[in-house]
């Protein structure tokens, strides 16, 4: 039998750990600690402006679970820190909430900034440099779509199909196509087929750092590759909640609607 953490044991657990960030902490000052949390919280719904208050009260503000919330920004503010079985025992929803939330800012925010710097490259680069920049943009805009795809059957159909688990385990019901998709098409099979979206990156990478010939408006490029690092280490952490919190936790539900159906 799987046993999932009750509210009050994540809270005492978060409050255990000795984390730089808690309930307590005053929000503003998360930031003034790791900037680089600043898309993280903005994925949640929160805005600036929310004066001197903690934490625990501007996810109130929100109806933020805040255990989750302090789970995932300390997580990406320390790498060593990754509280997968904690996580684990949040519910899908609240996981897959915060993951869609991800996946719009990539498309809607970071790729169309980075699509800005290449296009403006573009425009400021020499006669001998255009040739070269094109096939940087051309190489970017493959990857973008390769990100999109991948993206897109996660959240129209890796997703819902967590969710249904999910519900049918709530609601003691099991419906019988559901079923059959536990067994013929369970998490695993996406797992295995989990592409590795940040390896084309790295190769866009090394393309500028090692390959493109210097160019005019270097503080462009010197923005560019920074962007990329930054989208890089954010799919990283990401990838790292989906491959060790989501499809673990998908694989005990799929084991309990099968065991609650009669077929184990």
């Amino acid at each position: 039998m799987v046993k999932f953490l009750d509210s009050m044991e994540i809270k005492n657990y978060a409050m255990n750990q000795n984390l730089p960030f808690t309930a307590k902490t005053k929000m503003a000052e998360v930031i003034h600690l790791d900037y680089r949390l600043i898309p993280i919280i903005g994925r949640f719904g929160i805005d600036f402006g929310f004066g001197n208050k903690t934490v625990s009260e501007v996810c109130s503000d929100h109806e933020i679970n805040v255990w989750f919330f302090l789970e995932i920004i300390n997580s990406y503010h320390n790498p060593e820190y990754f509280p997968k079985k904690q996580l684990q025992n949040f519910n899908a929803q609240l996981i897959i909430r915060y993951l869609s939330s991800t996946h719009a800012y990539y498309l809607n925010t970071k790729v169309p900034e980075i699509e800005s710097y290449i296009d403006e490259m573009e425009k400021k680069a020499s006669k001998e440099n255009q040739k070269n920049i094109k096939l940087l943009n051309d190489f970017f805009k493959g990857y973008k779509t390769e990100l999109k795809k991948h993206l897109d059957r996660e959240d129209q159909i890796i997703f819902p199909y967590i969710i249904s688990l999910e519900n049918s385990l709530l609601e003691n019901s099991f419906d019988q196509d559901l079923i059959d998709m536990v067994k013929h098409e369970p998490i695993e099979n996406y797992e295995q087929s989990h592409d590795n979206v940040e390896l084309k990156l790295s190769d866009l990478k090394n393309l500028i750092i090692r390959y493109l010939p210097p160019v005019l408006c270097k503080e462009l490029c010197q923005k560019l590759l920074i962007e990329l690092f930054r989208l890089e280490a954010d799919l990283e952490n990401h990838g790292r909640i989906e491959d060790k919190v989501l499809v673990p936790k998908v694989k005990l539900l799929e084991q309990k609607i099968l065991e609650s159906s009669g077929i184990y």
